[in-house]
């Protein structure tokens, strides 16, 4: 369990260095849609190589794709709770945050990291850290944190107060990690393949509503191409 938590931890601390970014410098907004687009590929290729093929080991495609879908569900869900409650604005550059509730911004960036470390703890039980995953939640963290606190930045938060959102989104991370090791554990009792389908399903879904429009709103139809390119450095990496 330990090192899965220190896994999370070193995934989810792109989070603090793209916060820094932000107050130190003026990065362009194309500069955080191509990465948010390289990101978003290699995490598709993450839960379909490393999730959604082991599932299929033990389990049926009926099953699988019942979970991925139930997963994908139970991410919109908690999405659109916090989006009503004033967290919709959460990863705006230009700093509409302003009209936003602080809190449902917080514990939006909180929901967002909670897939991709769950999933993370996922594939350190298995023998070792996903070399691919952990690269995708790397550059998808950056750019997320990087456009997310441009905005905050905007709209007036000190950089120590977003400092430690982001720090305390990086503990839940680590702990997400450490939960996804402990409930695939044998002991529990739970079935790990239908487990791994819902993470995905929640991983992919945070995907497509978080990066992928900012990533389109800037760079338009390149963005398919700069996902399969993710994908296919996920796939070289999976290799490696």
């Amino acid at each position: 369990m330990g090192p899965a938590f220190l896994w999370g931890l070193f995934g989810a601390a792109f989070l603090l260095i793209g916060a820094w970014l932000a107050y130190r410098f003026d990065l362009s907004r194309r500069f955080t849609a191509v990465v948010m687009a390289l990101g978003s590929g290699v995490l598709f290729g993450s839960v379909a190589y490393e999730l959604i093929d082991e599932a299929l080991k033990t389990q049926s495609v009926g099953r699988v794709g019942l979970f991925l879908l139930l997963g994908a569900a139970t991410f919109a869900v908690g999405d659109q709770i916090i989006s009503h409650y004033g967290g919709a604005e959460r990863k705006d550059p230009t700093g509409k945050q302003t009209s936003g509730s602080p809190l449902a911004i917080v514990m939006g960036s909180v929901l967002d990291g909670i897939p991709e470390s769950f999933v993370l703890g996922l594939t350190v039980l298995q023998g070792s850290v996903s070399v691919p995953l952990l690269a995708g939640i790397a550059l998808s963290n950056l750019p997320e944190a990087v456009s997310s606190s441009s905005g905050l930045k905007a709209a007036g938060w000190p950089s120590g107060r977003v400092y430690r959102m982001w720090s305390a989104v990086i503990l839940v991370a680590g702990l997400s990690a450490a939960l996804g090791y402990l409930i695939l554990d044998p002991a529990s009792g739970l079935t790990g393949a239908l487990t791994q389908a819902f993470a995905g399903g929640a991983l992919l879904a945070m995907v497509a509503d978080e990066l992928l429009p900012e990533a389109y709103e800037v760079e338009g139809v390149l963005t398919g191409v700069l996902v399969v390119a993710g994908l296919a450095i996920s796939l070289m990496l999976g290799a490696l």
